[in-house]
C-alpha cells in the first residue's frame, strides 16, 4: 500500500514537472515571438523609406488652339492643369483627356515679351513696360458629395497693369516674389537696362479692393558682357537682397540690393559651359543652374570671413545633354531636369540623389510644372504636345548620406551633422542625421556607467564579501527597492532640482570629488589606530556614513568661497570667458549623477549576488594557505564571479542607453556632438519620446523615429549578444575552480 501511494507522488510530481516545463517553454518560446514581431514591425514601417522613386507616362496630346504656351500649371492633386498663351488666353484643361474646362481672355494692354511664375501666379512683362500679375485659383466644393473644382483668375495686385519702366521700354526678361505686405520685380530691358521696383499692397477691409502704390524703384545700365543679346536667365531672391543674371558668355551675375539701389559692381562667376537655365529652390536660399552639358548645379549663399557670398555647394550631373528646363518642387527640396533631347530627370538637392528618369521623346521641354504634392508632373515640348505624368516618389530626402553623414543644409556655412525635424516656416527643410542622437545616447550612457559602476562593483564587493550579516539585510534589500523608483520622478527632481543646484554649487561638486578619497584615506589611517576594532568589523560602512556626509556640507560650504578666491567670483562665466567653455544647466554632469543613480541599483544586485554566490570551500581554501581577505577577493572571489559582473555592467549600460524619461527632462534635449561634461545631448530614446506624438503617420519624420527604435533595438540585441558570449566564455574560464 505504501509503494502504491509513493508511486502516486511520483507520478504526480513528474506531472508537474513536466507542465511546469512546457509552460517555461511556451513562455520562453512567446518572449521570443514577441520580439521577433516587434523586429519585423519596425521593419515593415521603415523599409518604404527605401523604394527608389518611380514616375510613368499617363497621357500625352496636343495642346488646343494654335498660340503658343507661356507657362502650364496644376492644382493639388492634378486633375485639372492650366496654360497661359502668347495672347493672353488663360485655359483650363483636364489633365486625363486634354478636354478644355474653362477659358479667358485677360485683354492684355500690350505685347507679351517676357513671363515669370511663381508657384500659382504669374507675372506677364509687356512691350510697353508694365506688368501685370495673375493668380489661378481652384475653389472645391462638394455638391452631392462629389469633389468639384471651380477654376478661376485673380489678380493679387490689381486688374490694372503696373508701370516697371518709366521709359517704357519692352521688358525682356522678368522675375518677381510677391508676399502678403507687396511685391518686387527685377526685369532687363530691350534697352540694355536692369530695372527693379518694390510695391506696397493694401487690400480694403470694407470693398475688399487692392491697392497697389510703388515704394521705390531703381535701374542700372547693363554694359558688355551683359546686354540684351546676351542676358538670358533672371531670377530675383525672396528678400529682395539679390538679383540673379546670367548670359550666354557662361557668367553668372550677382546684383546686390543695397539702400535702394542696385549695387553697380555685382559678382561674377565664370562657368565652363554656357548657362542655359537658373531657377531659385524652395525658400529661395538656393540657386540651381543648369549648364549646356547637362551639369545643375547647385549654389547659394554661405558665410566666409565674415562675409556671405554666393558659393558652390553641390552638383547633379546625370545626362550629357544640355539642359532646356529646371522646375522645382513646392513644398520640398526636389526639382526636374529637362533637356533638348526630352528626357525628364527627377532630383533631390539635398540628398543629392537621382531619383528617376523617363524619355518624353525626341523633342525638347521647354515647360514644366508640379501640382503641389509632387504627385504628378506636366510638360510641354517645342512641338506644343503636352506629357502628363505620375509620380511616386514619397521619401526622397532620405539616404545614407543625410541619416549618417555630413550634409551641407541651407544657412550653415560648413556640412554638419545635424537634427531638426521641424520649424515654423513652410521653407524649412527637415534635417534627419541620426550621428548626433546616436552619439548623445553612448555620451549619457559613457557618463552614467562613469559615476555608476565604480560605485555598484565596489559596494557589492564589500557587502557580499566583508559587510556583517545583520547590515547585509538591510543594506541590499534598500538598495534593490531603490530600483523600483520611477525614472519620471529622478528626471523630475534632477530637471527642477539638482541642475539648479549643481549649476549654483559648481566648484563644490569638484571640490567634492577631490576631498571625498582624502577622507576615506584619512579615516583608514586613524582607524589604525582605534582600539578594539573587532567590535566593529563588518560595520565600517555605517561608521562612514557621518563621514561622506560631512564632506558633502563642507564642499558645499566652500563653494563660494572658492568661486571667490580663485574664479572671480562665478566659475561658470569664468570657464566661458578664459577657457571658452560653455555651461548648460542641464547636462551631462547631471545626467551621470541622477541616470548613474537609477543604474547603481541594477548592477549591485547582480554583482552582489554572484560574489555572494562564490563557493565558500574556495574563500576558505585561500585563508587557510595564508591569502588576506582582500587578496582572496582580489585573486578568488574576483575571477570566480566575474562572468555574474560582466552580466551585471552590461544590463546596467542596457538599462542606461534605452533610458527615455531621465534623459528626457535632465539633458536639455539639445542634439549637440560634444563630449563636454557641462553641455547636453539628446538620446535615441529621448527624441523618440518627444517626437513620436508629433510626427505625421507615414511621413519620412514618423519612419525615421521607428528606424531609430529599430537602432536601438538592434544595438542592445546585438551588444547584449556579445555580452553573453564573453560571459559565457568568462564562466567556462573559471569554473574550474
Amino acid at each position: 500500500m505504501k509503494d502504491k501511494m509513493l508511486q502516486q507522488q511520483y507520478s504526480q510530481r513528474a506531472l508537474k514537472d513536466r507542465l511546469a516545463q512546457y509552460f517555461v517553454s511556451l513562455g520562453g518560446i512567446s518572449v521570443i515571438i514577441a520580439i521577433l514581431l516587434i523586429f519585423f514591425y519596425l521593419l515593415h514601417v521603415v523599409i518604404p523609406m527605401f523604394e527608389s522613386a518611380e514616375i510613368s507616362n499617363h497621357q500625352t496630346y496636343s495642346a488646343s488652339g494654335e498660340s503658343k504656351t507661356l507657362f502650364v500649371g496644376l492644382e493639388e492633386q492634378g486633375t485639372i492643369g492650366v496654360r497661359f498663351t502668347d495672347v493672353g488666353e488663360v485655359i483650363f484643361f483636364d489633365t486625363a483627356s486634354g478636354a478644355t474646362v474653362l477659358a479667358k481672355n485677360l485683354n492684355l494692354p500690350a505685347k507679351i515679351t517676357s513671363i515669370a511664375s511663381n508657384l500659382d501666379r504669374v507675372v506677364f512683362g509687356f512691350a510697353n513696360g508694365q506688368v501685370l500679375a495673375v493668380k489661378y485659383v481652384f475653389d472645391l466644393s462638394y455638391p452631392d458629395d462629389v469633389r468639384t473644382l471651380t477654376p478661376g483668375i485673380e489678380f493679387p495686385l490689381g486688374e490694372e497693369p503696373l508701370v516697371l519702366d518709366e521709359s517704357g521700354a519692352p521688358l525682356t526678361q522678368i522675375s518677381f516674389q510677391l508676399n502678403h505686405e507687396g511685391a518686387g520685380f527685377a526685369a532687363t530691358t530691350d534697352d540694355d537696362r536692369l530695372v527693379f521696383a518694390h510695391y506696397i499692397r493694401e487690400e480694403s477691409f470694407i470693398s475688399e479692393e487692392i491697392t497697389t502704390e510703388l515704394e521705390y524703384r531703381s535701374e542700372l545700365d547693363l554694359h558688355e558682357p551683359v546686354s540684351k543679346s546676351s542676358a538670358n536667365t533672371l531670377s530675383l531672391e525672396p528678400g529682395f537682397g539679390h538679383i540673379y543674371l546670367a548670359s550666354d558668355k557662361n557668367t553668372l551675375f550677382d546684383y546686390t540690393l543695397e539702400d535702394e539701389e542696385i549695387n553697380e559692381d555685382p559678382q561674377l562667376f565664370k562657368f565652363d559651359y554656357k548657362i542655359s537655365s537658373i531657377k531659385l529652390l524652395l525658400g529661395g536660399s538656393s540657386l540651381l543652374i543648369g549648364l549646356e552639358n547637362g551639369e545643375v548645379q547647385q549654389w547659394m549663399p554661405v558665410r566666409a570671413e565674415g562675409v556671405k557670398k554666393l558659393s558652390f555647394i553641390r552638383k547633379f550631373d546625370e545626362g550629357m545633354k544640355s539642359v532646356s528646363v529646371i522646375e522645382t518642387e513646392q513644398r520640398r527640396k526636389g526639382f526636374a531636369v529637362a533637356d533638348n533631347q526630352g528626357d525628364i530627370t527627377l532630383y533631390y538637392s539635398t540628398s543629392q540623389r537621382t531619383l528617376a528618369k523617363i524619355d518624353s521623346g525626341d523633342a525638347a521641354i521647354s515647360l514644366m510644372a508640379w501640382s503641389a504634392r509632387a504627385q504628378h508632373l506636366l510638360a510641354v515640348d517645342v512641338n506644343n504636345q503636352m506629357h502628363f505624368y505620375q509620380v511616386h516618389n514619397e521619401y526622397p530626402e532620405v539616404s545614407w548620406d543625410v541619416l549618417w553623414g555630413k550634409v551641407w543644409y541651407e544657412g550653415y556655412d560648413e556640412p554638419d551633422y545635424i537634427w531638426q525635424s521641424s520649424a515654423s516656416t513652410n521653407e524649412f527643410e527637415p534635417k534627419f542625421s541620426l550621428v548626433p542622437l546616436t552619439f548623445g545616447t553612448i555620451k549619457a550612457a559613457f557618463y552614467a556607467m562613469l559615476f555608476a559602476v565604480p560605485i555598484a562593483i565596489l559596494g557589492a564587493m564589500f557587502t557580499a564579501q566583508f559587510m556583517a550579516p545583520r547590515m547585509r539585510q538591510t543594506v541590499k534589500p534598500s538598495i534593490e527597492i531603490m530600483e523600483a523608483l520611477p525614472t519620471v520622478i529622478l528626471g523630475f527632481l534632477a530637471g527642477l532640482w539638482l541642475a539648479p543646484y549643481v549649476e549654483n554649487h559648481l566648484a563644490g561638486v569638484f571640490t567634492l570629488l577631490l576631498i571625498l578619497p582624502f577622507g576615506f584615506i584619512l579615516c583608514a589611517w586613524l582607524w589604525g589606530y582605534l582600539p578594539n576594532k573587532s567590535v566593529f568589523e563588518g560595520w565600517e560602512a555605517a561608521l562612514l556614513i557621518p563621514v561622506v556626509l560631512f564632506m558633502i556640507w563642507l564642499s558645499m560650504t566652500l563653494s563660494s568661497p572658492i568661486e571667490d578666491m580663485f574664479f572671480a567670483g562665478d566659475m561658470r562665466n569664468y570657464m566661458s570667458n578664459e577657457w571658452g567653455m560653455s555651461y548648460d544647466q542641464r547636462n551631462s554632469l547631471v545626467v551621470g549623477l541622477i541616470m548613474g543613480f537609477a543604474v547603481i541599483p541594477t548592477i549591485f544586485s547582480i554583482a552582489e549576488d554572484a560574489l555572494f554566490s562564490v563557493p565558500q570551500h574556495l574563500i576558505r581554501g585561500s585563508l587557510a594557505l595564508g591569502a588576506t581577505r582582500w587578496q582572496t577577493m582580489m585573486y578568488v572571489v574576483l575571477p570566480a564571479a566575474s562572468p555574474g559582473i560582466f552580466s551585471a555592467v552590461m544590463m546596467g549600460f542596457g538599462r542606461a542607453v534605452g533610458e527615455t524619461m531621465i534623459v528626457l527632462m535632465a539633458t536639455g534635449n539639445t542634439p549637440l556632438m560634444d563630449m563636454s561634461i557641462f553641455q547636453g545631448m539628446r538620446t535615441l530614446a529621448a527624441n523618440i519620446a518627444v517626437e513620436v506624438p508629433e510626427a505625421e503617420v507615414a511621413s519620412t519624420h514618423y519612419r525615421i523615429l521607428f528606424l531609430a527604435a529599430l537602432i536601438l533595438f538592434l544595438f542592445t540585441f546585438v551588444f547584449n549578444t556579445f555580452a553573453e558570449l564573453i560571459r559565457h566564455r568568462l564562466r567556462k574560464r573559471y569554473s574550474g575552480l
